[in-house]
């Protein structure tokens, strides 16, 4: 069996393609599917709009929690939208976080998209955009923002500002020179403004499907011979026609002059790449768009289906390809298809059908507030008790949480520091342990209801970052004190792990979503940590100050 033919998904990223998913929600994220995605399938981005986050609240009773503690706080409707889909995004942000390290920014991003029923408000379209960057606040993420002829003015605006965007729903050619010329503009302006260019990012989000889609149901209505034997064929011709105008583009002495300066070039990603029609090949606008340096982002079935059977075309498009592609589009004019209508139609009706979404979403947590808001007045104080003590059991929960996140921290840079040691393997291994060990945490936390709270993670990261200040006989630099320290702080941090299992192992007794085989695993992986750590710790006091008291003898 060839490489091909036992991971395909590996195949198309080692050609250069960035494999996105065009999915998310929080049983991905508290379920670790998002993570085994991005660990076994080899993917490096994730996409979001309305549309997903509506069919994510009607799933499962992930979001109750929250939704709970928006209702006690008499959010509004708009407010608790931007609550659930800031959190989850913001929480995939640090599921790619170290994607988005290693690949140097490139890769590791979440998009999440403006309000889109401001997509013809152009100063309100920008104000969303900064709100939302501000109020996700990780270096990760892509602000969708819908390429309408008004959506050009905040694009350049955004960009200007440092902000990294993802424009979406673009369709026609003429409309994607436009998003290429808006993104070039802000690029201008933030360098005229001192920004390093290097830290903006974009891509820009071709849609494929969707235009077969609609020129296939023109071809049926003419109906003749010439017409029927051209459908399927517009789709890929309009995208590797895009290619050609960002390859041209790239050629051009005012990108030459920003790139010279940094700037990071404005990636084609390829969207709305799950077929619609049954009777086409099901992986076929990720095997026809295979073209290095691109994005494909991929709704969950075409992920799989690709995974399972997708494969590479044998070259990627020459000038030949861009001229046979130009001679569809010319077909389709002569056949009686007019291609500009075709991609105004699908701008007009892909606008109408997020903003449904929207409104969809927005009616779900109406709903869900009002539930919640009810279920408190009908239960009166037996129902706040029981909150107070699912209070008490998320600020028990979000706190060691905060712990395992600075203690991930902590692990993660001994590791680094003694890369070269004995114990190089050992701490390696538990920097997986630790990382898989949070993860069991949240899954935990979200089966109880209980929401992780970015603002304990933070401070959980940044008393991780305080604990370097140490009394080590250094202030900021490592001295070689920091390795007993290190591995003490490490061995305290997983004892108080093994506690937390206990605590809630107990509880398991009583409550069935507590699974007690999953929690008795943890408390015996704490104790064989607890061992690890001991040896280390051991081994860096003989090291560090048994060798160096024999020396003063």
């Amino acid at each position: 069996m060839s490489v091909a033919d036992s991971d395909p998904l590996a195949v198309l990223s080692a050609a250069g393609v960035s494999v996105w998913l065009d999915d998310l929600s929080r049983e991905l994220l508290a379920g670790g599917e998002l993570k085994k995605l991005v660990t076994n399938q080899h993917v490096v981005g994730v996409t979001t709009n309305p549309t997903i986050f509506a069919s994510a609240l009607s799933k499962g009773d992930r979001y109750s929690h929250q939704l709970r503690g928006l209702a006690r706080e008499g959010s509004s409707v708009d407010d608790a939208v931007f609550a659930l889909t800031t959190d989850d995004v913001r929480d995939g942000c640090d599921v790619l976080g170290p994607v988005y390290e290693r690949t140097r920014g490139i890769d590791g991003r979440v998009s999440l998209e403006v309000d889109p029923r401001l997509a013809q408000d152009a100063d309100a379209t920008a104000a969303s955009a900064r709100r939302l960057w501000e109020a996700v606040d990780r270096p990760n993420l892509f602000i969708k923002i819908p390429a309408t002829r008004r959506g050009l003015r905040p694009i350049t605006a955004v960009i200007a500002e440092g902000i990294s965007v993802n424009v979406t729903l673009i369709f026609s050619l003429e409309r994607y020179r436009e998003v290429m010329d808006a993104y070039q503009t802000g690029l201008e302006q933030a360098w005229a403004a001192g920004r390093d260019l290097a830290d903006i990012h974009s891509v820009a989000s071709f849609f494929v499907s969707r235009v077969d889609t609609e020129v296939d149901r023109r071809l049926d209505a003419i109906g003749t011979p010439e017409a029927l034997a051209l459908k399927g064929r517009a789709a890929i011709a309009n995208a590797r026609l895009a290619y050609q105008a960002y390859e041209q583009l790239l050629a051009a002495p005012r990108w030459q002059r920003l790139a010279a300066a940094g700037a990071r070039a404005q990636r084609p990603l390829w969207a709305s790449t799950g077929v619609k029609d049954p009777s086409y090949p099901d992986t076929v606008y990720v095997s026809e768009l295979a073209i290095a340096g691109t994005v494909n982002t991929m709704p969950g079935t075409t992920l799989a289906a690709f995974a399972d059977h997708g494969t590479l075309p044998a070259r990627t498009p020459t000038t030949d390809d861009f001229t046979a592609a130009a001679a569809v589009l010319e077909a389709l004019e002569v056949t009686g298809v007019d291609f500009t209508d075709v991609t105004d139609t699908l701008e007009r009706e892909g606008l109408t059908k997020f903003a449904d979404s929207w409104r969809e979403l927005g009616t779900s947590v109406e709903r869900e507030l009002r539930a919640e808001a009810a279920g408190r007045d009908a239960a009166g104080q037996s129902r706040d008790s029981g909150d107070e003590n699912t209070d008490l059991l998320a600020i028990y929960l979000n706190d060691h949480y905060a712990g395992a996140t600075g203690g991930l921290e902590l692990f993660r840079r001994a590791a680094q520091s003694r890369a070269d040691s004995r114990e190089a393997t050992a701490l390696a291994d538990l920097v997986q342990q630790v990382d898989e060990d949070r993860d069991a945490l949240a899954a935990i936390m979200a089966d109880l209801g209980v929401r992780t709270s970015r603002s304990t993670a933070a401070a959980g990261r940044l008393a991780e970052k305080a604990g370097r200040l140490k009394p080590n006989g250094h202030f900021l630099s490592r001295s070689p004190l920091s390795e007993v320290m290190e591995a003490e702080s490490m061995l305290l941090g997983v004892q108080g792990k093994a506690v937390c299992w206990r605590t809630l192992r107990a509880l398991a007794d009583s409550d069935e979503r507590l699974s007690t085989e999953n929690l008795n695993a943890l408390m015996e992986r704490a104790e064989q940590q607890k061992a690890v750590l001991e040896e280390v710790r051991s081994a860096a006091v003989a090291r560090v100050l048994l060798s160096r008291t024999a020396d003063t003898r």
